[in-house]
């Protein structure tokens, strides 16, 4: 990769003194950008730090407050996505822009104005083949997006852009859904299109990331503007302080297990996924509390489906579930929520938080039935008003205040929010679907530390993640199998299912 911090030539974007405001929030106070023909710019900073909002700026999603825009040396007014589309700027964002309803390949053509007047979506779709298998990025163009997991949405967004032959790549956390190799798979993408000129911005809370795939780095604090590095002369330990202004611990310690009770136990369980094909294939495990069981595997092989299985969301078409030694096989959501069982799901905006509900009420979504924030079938405001406070103060939730909109938030800061709610209200399970997708090294942190304190308390926590150094410095270590209906100690803690059957896509 070249490094353009000292080039002469014009740059591809230049951003001088850009300002953003939200009320009670400065975004962006007076930030400067450059980006130069086939450079990758790492753009860090802590959730929250303005990032994002800086990106939907040159985008076209937010106006600036103040400060100019230059494309190729020209002076522009950014004002919709399409102004941004039309020079060439393309944006993965955090939360997907896609339409459940309609397909892969309709997603992908989807607000394109140069579309002939008779659609040829055969045409389209082949199109959609040849770029999955040139660029890695398999998905079926036929599919409704509903069906496709987190990761597979992610694709499409990636191959959306593609598609639509973007000089300048905006990718907002676009490793969060992915392994490690299919991050490797993007890093070919990347290379491929710098190669011919273009140029990519690349959002990420992932120091190796950014040491690997960027030619230099910019580091936002507080909506501001507070280093700029080449890559090849920094570290992730300095990127890290420069984000938090603190050491960042990449290792956590974690004491030997002290096993339990078991509070999960699945035996022979089957599952369809929404298209009506095998998702799980006789799983069997068990979870004692005290224990954390990691479950590893590449998006859309039945993490998923596990996950909903085990929280009442999903039906199973076969085998049997426990909670705390009770059959709650195929019961309803809220018979596993009073059995004690807590959810953090992969999809924080669609599944984890109401976008137009307050900071305060979506904290209080799990407590609300009963005192103390209710009585006699009435909410009481003061008391859900003093509970938020106390969550947004030990979890370190940064927004202006209880009131505000959640999706007003940064998407570190809901993931922050959900993950209070759901291990305030733990009975003595918690399922976690990539707990730490999106944040920074330091809030990521903080949820591992959050999660262990949890193993310590008593609770059993399934982790579902894609992050395999997570997986391994949280998961138990490997003890002996527990069968189904024994009660001979814990299931490995990782990631091996007991007794399970091959998923046919490798689960």
């Amino acid at each position: 990769m070249t490094t353009a911090l000292n080039k002469k030539e014009r740059p591809l974007v230049k951003m001088e003194s850009i300002s953003k405001h939200f009320p009670g929030v400065t975004a962006n106070d007076r930030v400067d950008l450059e980006l130069y023909p086939g450079q990758v710019l790492a753009l860090l900073g802590e959730n929250g730090a303005g990032k994002s909002s800086l990106m939907n700026v040159l985008a076209g999603l937010y106006r600036p407050d103040g400060g100019d825009i230059f494309i190729r040396g020209k002076r522009v007014e950014i004002n919709s996505p399409r102004d941004a589309s039309n020079l060439g700027i393309g944006m993965v964002h955090q939360n997907f822009m896609l339409v459940d309803t309609m397909t892969v390949a309709e997603n992908i053509i989807l607000g394109m104005a140069d579309l002939p007047f008779i659609l040829r979506l055969e045409q389209v779709k082949e199109e959609v083949r040849l770029l999955s298998t040139r660029y890695n990025l398999q998905v079926d163009p036929d599919s409704y997006i509903w069906q496709l997991s987190v990761g597979e949405q992610q694709r499409v967004e990636i191959l959306k852009l593609i598609y639509r032959g973007a000089d300048i790549l905006i990718l907002d956390e676009p490793t969060a859904v992915l392994t490690p190799q299919e991050a490797l798979d993007l890093n070919q993408v990347i290379r491929r299109m710098i190669s011919e000129g273009k140029a990519v911005i690349f959002i990420t809370h992932k120091m190796e990331e950014v040491i690997r795939f960027s030619d230099c780095v910019r580091v936002l604090n507080r909506g501001r503007l507070v280093a700029v590095k080449k890559t090849a002369e920094t570290s992730p330990g300095e990127l890290a302080r420069l984000m938090v202004g603190r050491e960042v611990l990449f290792r956590l310690e974690k004491e030997p297990p002290d096993y339990g009770e078991k509070r999960l136990e699945l035996i022979e369980v089957r599952a369809k996924d929404d298209r009506g094909l095998p998702a799980l294939c006789g799983v069997s495990f068990c979870i004692r509390s005290g224990e954390i069981l990691g479950i590893a595997g590449v998006a859309g092989n039945g993490q998923r489906q596990l996950a909903e299985v085990a929280t009442g969301l999903r039906k199973a078409t076969g085998g049997e579930i426990f909670i705390n030694n009770k059959d709650k096989t195929n019961s309803k959501p809220i018979d596993f929520i009073t059995s004690g069982v807590s959810h953090i799901p992969a999809d924080r905006m669609v599944m984890g938080a109401v976008g137009d509900m307050s900071v305060a009420y979506n904290l209080a979504m799990k407590g609300y039935r009963s005192p103390p924030l209710a009585g006699f079938g009435l909410l009481k405001p003061g008391r859900i008003m003093d509970f938020a406070r106390r969550l947004i103060k030990v979890f370190s939730i940064t927004t202006p205040t209880p009131d505000t909109f959640i999706k007003f938030l940064s998407g570190g800061n809901i993931q922050k929010a959900i993950l209070a709610r759901e291990i305030e209200a733990c009975g003595g399970l918690l399922v976690a679907v990539y707990p730490s997708r999106g944040l920074d090294v330091g809030a990521a942190e903080a949820v591992r530390k959050r999660l262990l304190e949890q193993r310590r308390a008593g609770t059993a926590v399934l982790l579902i993640s894609e992050d395999l150094e997570e997986l391994l410095s949280l998961a138990a270590p490997p003890f002996r199998p527990c069968p189904p209906g024994a009660d001979n100690g814990p299931a490995s803690g990782t990631g091996a299912l007991a007794g399970s059957q091959p998923h046919p896509l490798g689960f």
